[in-house]
């Protein structure tokens, strides 16, 4: 019940993902007519050296898998009831805050400590050969088994932040950097899942967005990929009946940011 209860929440954080893009695509509207008719905009304390704001993102992430070479032999009986092992994206949401050093007027660094709530599920398919009187040909059917990893994350990303030059109330970036991210729930706890993989994990971010300058306040919607460096698969610990199959997890996410300052 509590598995179901909080893939209800993911599908309502779907749907605000949603309804957020649909806000950033009107409010891009509405600087673009800012930036033509209205004064400009000193918001956003780009002249400072240390400025600082918060952001709330929405995530779809999943797992990047590896086959191991005993799946891939078909002389292997053990792992020949399994068709495949499929990753599938999955929602979820983060905020944090937001600090920034300006090293140029087109080059800063951020430092954005946040708190993220995954979930990354796994759908593993088997043969199902059907024997009863119902299936006289003996046709070989699938069965499905979804299994669901919950995890809530502290990160520490560390960006570079290249901007181009601002038209008006509206300025193009691009991002790069890394991140550090630690599991907040132990070891122990995470191999009674039929999956399991370890607490810690380091990745390489890059992204785009768009600084738009408001009157108290700017406005800076980005969109973000991320890749994961480490392999994080335990095998020892994992389900034995599809564990020999897989030889490497690693993540990868999209993210929407929403950063306001």
């Amino acid at each position: 019940m509590q598995t179901t209860h909080f893939r209800n929440q993911l599908n309502l954080y779907r749907r605000k993902i949603a309804f957020s893009i649909f806000g950033v695509l009107i409010l891009i509207g509405e600087a673009s007519g800012q930036s033509r008719f209205n004064e400009i905009s000193k918001s956003g304390q780009d002249e400072k050296f240390i400025s600082y704001g918060f952001f709330l993102a929405g995530h779809s992430n999943t797992w990047r898998m590896k086959y191991s070479e005993a799946f891939l032999d078909p002389n292997n009986a053990d792992l020949r009831r399994i068709q495949s092992i499929v990753p599938v994206y999955s929602a979820g949401f983060s905020l944090g805050f937001l600090a920034t050093i300006r090293l140029h007027d087109q080059l800063n660094l951020l430092f954005t400590p946040k708190v993220g709530f995954y979930e990354f599920r796994t759908d593993v398919n088997y043969f199902e050969p059907n024997t009863g009187n119902n299936n006289p040909n003996n046709e070989i059917t699938f069965k499905r088994e979804t299994y669901i990893n919950e995890a809530t994350m502290v990160e520490f990303p560390l960006i570079f932040k290249y901007k181009a030059q601002r038209f008006n109330n509206t300025r193009m970036f691009f991002t790069g950097g890394g991140s550090a991210m630690f599991r907040t729930k132990d070891q122990e706890e995470a191999n009674i899942e039929d999956l399991v993989t370890t607490g810690r994990d380091f990745t390489v971010d890059f992204g785009m967005g768009f600084d738009l300058y408001f009157k108290f306040f700017k406005f800076s919607p980005e969109v973000r990929f991320s890749h994961g460096l480490l392999d994080l698969y335990v095998p020892e610990e994992s389900n034995p009946a599809f564990r020999d199959a897989i030889s490497q997890i690693r993540r990868k996410s999209i993210t929407l940011y929403l950063n306001f300052q």
